[in-house]
């Protein structure tokens, strides 16, 4: 399964890396000034929402969306799209670098539309098994607070509730070094991508298997979806109390019970 959640990834980075659509080029240009230095892009409202959106999507405001809805139109949506790739796709290679000393392979041209090979994406990833269900929500969660998704800060997931997750857990209380290792990874991913602290590759690499460091790397990406949401302001929380318990369904994709619990 991580063989197809690795060809999945590919394809979306193909997409985005080789297009040359000028919004795309636009959006993986900016994105690369701000992660990688690579040489900065002419100052548009286009690109500073690109580069906030990389850099903390939670910082994004209702005036800073309201500018960049209104520069880029109906385009709005695929461009938040290639930032997402742009960005995520740098952070898991980067991550996968430094942890295991791994290069994926330079992406080339692929035909098909983004959207649903990211969706296709995400259920590869979501299909992963390497990680207990605990640890598979920690992460999410942390990814979640701190782009401040709040529909994903919203959600539990069955699975790790069942398996004996309290809320004092998930909100990282009490965790266990494997536990810890994994979160700090996920903070290392988010904000010091291309340089990991020492402390945190000894942790993770003292932790966890090549193949749940694998699964931690390739479940922030998908989890950072969220960041689409969260830069087009579209991530409420469907309830108002409490939270809404969710698992996800052999397919991969997640299945919303309805139910909520205080």
């Amino acid at each position: 399964m991580t063989t197809e959640a690795f060809a999945a990834l590919a394809v979306v980075e193909s997409l985005v890396a080789t297009s040359e659509d000028r919004l795309v080029v636009l959006a993986r240009e900016s994105v690369a000034a701000v992660l990688v230095g690579a040489p900065p892009v002419e100052p548009s409202v286009a690109s500073g929402f690109a580069q906030q959106m990389t850099l903390d999507v939670a910082s994004v405001s209702d005036a800073d969306r309201a500018a960049a809805l209104d520069a880029l139109g109906r385009d709005a949506f695929g461009f938040v799209q290639a930032v997402y790739v742009a960005d995520m796709g740098t952070r898991v290679r980067r991550a996968l670098a430094q942890l295991l000393g791994v290069t994926l392979p330079h992406p080339s041209a692929v035909d098909g539309a983004l959207w649903p090979a990211i969706e296709d994406f995400m259920r590869c990833v979501a299909r992963l098994s390497a990680l207990d269900p605990v640890t598979t929500e920690l992460v999410r969660l942390r990814g979640a607070r701190a782009h401040d998704c709040r529909l994903c800060q919203s959600l539990r997931d069955t699975r790790a509730l069942e398996a004996g997750a309290s809320e004092a857990l998930l909100a990282g209380r009490g965790l266990t070094s494997r536990q810890q290792a994994a979160v700090e990874l996920v903070d290392a991913m988010i904000w010091t991508p291309t340089a990991f602290p020492s402390s945190v590759v000894s942790a993770v690499r003292a932790e966890l298997s090549d193949e749940e460091v694998v699964e931690v790397v390739l479940d922030v990406m998908r989890n950072a979806g969220n960041k689409v949401a969260v830069a087009l302001g579209a991530d409420a929380a469907r309830v108002t109390e409490g939270v809404e318990l969710y698992t996800v369904n052999a397919e991969g994709d997640p299945v919303y019970s309805g139910a909520t619990r205080r």
